[in-house]
């Protein structure tokens, strides 16, 4: 699949992908459940790569 935006859109895209991204690391900090903590993982995994796609560089480090 082939998805061409205009920077505007792109930039769009791309916060709201970042805010996504945030509220699943908040999520994953917050669920006990070994399972759905896993599952949140997989997604952010996921969210990640497109984030890196669309914006190279956009993503800071994850401390922990």
């Amino acid at each position: 699949m082939e998805l061409v935006l205009n920077t505007e859109e792109e930039a769009l895209l791309a916060g709201i992908l970042e805010h996504r991204h945030r509220e699943l690391q908040r999520e994953i900090s917050h669920t006990h459940h070994h399972e759905f903590k896993a599952t949140l993982r997989r997604n952010e995994k996921l969210l990640e790569s497109i984030l890196t796609r669309l914006r190279p560089g956009v993503l800071e480090p994850v401390r922990g």
